[in-house]
């Protein structure tokens, strides 16, 4: 057959498939989260995520060391406190849980990158992100509580704030309360279009933040809409967003791409919990090779726009750099 045009000679090898690849990766692209917990010499399975640990403050070498080993220095903290109230009062304590984990790790991994997730959920007695007014969360209110929480978290060393709480005005005012606190230079990564999604399920078991009553789709954005998120982006940027995340991530490839399009600022994508939890599951009922999956997940989040992926399989993905497999 006589082709001018064959797509095939680009893939002869895997030296030429790597040479024309589109989507390229990179360890500094990843962030993997951590869960630190309030208490000493104790390290947790998270029943419902296979792999994955809560760690007090004296135990995050563990995984820590980890880490350096892999390449992947980017961490996001969540704490679970041992005590909560309806106030959520030790999400902005100076002596908070994450705030002990921070100053742990700038004093000992001080080549580590931190980013603090910024909610009141992990702390409330109620499980809801914010303060309530009878079963109602509400928004301004609660605006300066996160102010607090963003505050002590780069008091006590945090390089990057990431609030989730999906309040309206909540950029704006954290970016207003840093500037007053002095640290005007410090970016803020907005999870701007935030669904209220089943997949964060495993997440609610591993933070202990299930809501004691009710939903979170108040706040958090209803599945269904594509403009909306657009909309909740376009206000993070204006109000002063170093960063937008769109979560979950994969599916939300559509929405990840169409930020990507519309906005010039690096998009983030938060590979959730139940993500994380399917695969492993999946792949010790023998359904599916897991490394794979785990690479073609990653790279689908990628193709679609992200520049940074949060996720749980941080240093799976690492190793697969290192042999080649994906990069």
């Amino acid at each position: 057959m006589d082709l001018v045009y064959r797509p095939r000679r680009l893939r002869t090898t895997e030296s030429l498939r790597k040479l024309v690849r589109e989507t390229r990766v990179s360890k500094e692209s990843l962030i993997y989260p951590i869960f630190t917990m309030d208490g000493e010499g104790m390290i947790e399975e998270i029943p419902s995520m296979e792999g994955q640990y809560r760690y007090t403050v004296d135990q995050l070498p563990v995984i820590m060391d980890k880490l350096i080993h892999s390449g992947v220095e980017k961490v996001l903290l969540f704490g679970i406190p041992a005590e909560k109230d309806s106030m959520g009062t030790q999400a902005y304590d100076d002596n908070g849980i994450v705030q002990r984990a921070i100053r742990f790790i700038r004093k000992n991994y001080p080549a580590f990158y931190i980013v603090t997730d910024v909610c009141m959920c992990e702390y409330t007695s109620h499980g809801h992100c914010g303060i309530l007014d009878g079963t109602y969360v509400d928004n301004d209110k609660t605006l300066n509580y996160l102010d607090q929480i963003a505050v002590s978290h780069v008091r006590a060393g945090a390089h990057m704030v990431a609030p989730s709480d999906m309040m309206d005005g909540r950029v704006a005012s954290i970016r207003s309360a840093l500037t007053e606190a002095g640290f005007k230079n410090t970016p803020i990564m907005a999870y701007s279009a935030k669904y209220a999604s089943a997949f964060y399920g495993p997440f609610r078991d591993a933070a202990g933040s299930a809501p004691s009553f009710g939903d979170r789709k108040s706040y958090q954005m209803d599945f269904h809409n594509r403009k909306e998120a657009l909309k909740e982006v376009k206000l993070d940027v204006f109000e002063g967003a170093d960063i937008v995340m769109v979560k979950p991530a994969l599916s939300y490839l559509d929405i990840i791409r169409e930020v990507s399009d519309q906005y010039d600022l690096p998009v983030a994508a938060y590979s959730v919990s139940g993500e994380y939890a399917m695969i492993k599951t999946a792949a010790k009922a023998g359904y599916i090779d897991e490394k794979r999956m785990i690479g073609e997940s990653a790279i689908s989040i990628f193709r679609a726009g992200a520049n940074i992926l949060i996720t749980y399989f941080a240093m799976e993905l690492a190793e697969m750099m290192d042999r080649g497999i994906i990069g």
